[in-house]
């Protein structure tokens, strides 16, 4: 009888503890819809190895902005992302658009990153405390990670185009049709 009721007491505790976990847990945040006013932001970036201070705002007067989230430098998947978006950058650059990837990475980490994966090629942001991430509805259930989604905002600061999904080659193709569509918009 006693190991019934040591077994029943450690199933509660399993299940309390369980609970517990599912109801502190991070919530992953809700992405921006399209329309939506994009969150200004600035943050500390690097491109070719180099760190400066990126301005949503003034890369908003140039042209469009893509801004993407990725979970984790030199990852498998962030890093052929970044291929990707490096691959497609001038074809962005012709249409007037500026390409940024932000992630909760270090700076230096990132400064590495902009060099090797992104073929120095587009800047890279650094979010630590997340700010930025949160902003756009792109935090992770994963402690430390951004949601992989990707976002166009125009220059009137909305958010004319929003992919989300696990596939990170898609990313660079879906917003590079969007920003040609703004184009061809004359937007």
């Amino acid at each position: 009888m006693t190991r019934l009721i040591r077994r029943f007491l450690a199933a509660i505790g399993a299940a309390a503890i369980a609970l517990l976990v599912v109801v502190t847990a991070p919530a992953a945040s809700v992405p921006l819809q399209i329309g939506d006013a994009a969150p200004r932001f600035r943050t500390t970036a690097a491109l070719g190895g180099k760190t400066f201070d990126f301005d949503l705002a003034a890369a908003l007067r140039k042209g469009p902005v893509v801004l993407y989230f990725f979970p984790k430098a030199f990852t498998q998947g962030c890093t052929a992302e970044a291929h990707a978006f490096a691959d497609a950058t001038p074809r962005f650059a012709a249409l007037g658009a500026t390409v940024i990837g932000i992630s909760h990475d270090d700076i230096d980490t990132l400064r590495r990153f902009s060099t090797e994966a992104c073929r120095d090629q587009f800047a890279v942001g650094s979010d630590p405390k997340a700010r930025t991430i949160h902003a756009y509805g792109a935090a992770s259930l994963l402690p430390g990670m951004a949601s992989r989604i990707s976002y166009v905002i125009d220059q009137d600061d909305k958010v004319v185009f929003v992919h989300e999904g696990s596939d990170p080659l898609k990313h660079a193709d879906e917003t590079l049709k969007a920003v040609q569509r703004l184009a061809a918009a004359g937007r």
